[in-house]
């Protein structure tokens, strides 16, 4: 069996998580118990038990056992852990098939970052070449591979050859009057931004990535991320108007 403070020894230390980061501690502890106890968990025996405050000086009992609560609940909210489905008091829980799967925390941190970028709202291509790198926390990766991706799309599907890169490349496929990527039918004004986004994002995010290392945390990636989807979507779009346009005319 596993205590709270064997992991986090500073009682100040398990204050200052939030309560989906001192989940994966409690999840810890909890799959530390034997089959038994880890099939039959009592809320209010084990909110009762010394186990909680273990190891701890009394001075913020109070507080550290509402902060495991509040982690209590998010297991449960996120189904690590859910009532007997024969209790009628509400206070018999198992750990599920996931809280078992996530027993360590690198299983549990993993998990934790894919709730933050969701795989299924990814551009396949970005899927596949990145959500790895972003679950192991390689984000600074992650990022240049996603707008490299973007930047090899254009190239693509611009017919351009493998010296077309970067800003120039983006403004050449959408450049407003001859760029192969360009959509004829908006205005000009709308024409002239897309090229500028694409430019733009090339360049803020791609370029300095490949020639530097770029420190960026999770949320700021699941941001840069979502763009290259977006833009990755917009060359899949203006790609098949093109093939669509070019059959017409034939």
């Amino acid at each position: 069996m596993k205590f709270i403070s064997q992991i986090i020894p500073q009682d100040e230390d398990v204050l200052a998580l939030g309560p989906d980061e001192l989940a994966g501690v409690l999840l810890e502890c909890l799959n530390s118990f034997d089959h038994t106890e880890r099939h039959f968990l009592h809320r209010q025996q084990f909110f009762g038990s010394p186990h909680p405050l273990h190891g701890y000086p009394p001075r913020h009992g109070g507080e550290i056992k509402s902060a495991l609560a509040e982690a209590w609940q998010w297991l449960e909210r996120e189904g690590m852990i859910m009532r007997q489905t024969e209790d009628t008091t509400n206070n018999w829980f198992v750990i599920t098939r996931l809280g078992t799967k996530l027993a360590g925390r690198a299983q549990y941190d993993s998990y934790r970052k894919s709730q933050l970028l969701p795989r299924g709202l990814l551009h396949p291509a970005i899927a596949t070449r990145v959500y790895s790198l972003f679950l192991r926390g390689d984000y600074d990766t992650a990022v240049f591979q996603a707008f490299k991706e973007v930047e090899v799309a254009v190239r693509t599907a611009g017919g351009f050859p493998d010296t077309a890169i970067g800003v120039d490349l983006m403004g050449k496929a959408f450049g407003s009057e001859e760029g192969p990527l360009s959509d004829q039918s908006a205005v000009l004004a709308e024409r002239k931004s897309l090229a500028a986004l694409f430019a733009g994002a090339i360049g803020s995010y791609k370029n300095p990535h490949s020639h530097r290392n770029v420190q960026i945390d999770a949320p700021e990636a699941v941001e840069m991320l979502m763009l290259a989807s977006h833009l990755l979507r917009i060359v899949d779009s203006r790609t098949k108007a093109v093939e669509t346009a070019g059959q017409v005319s034939i």
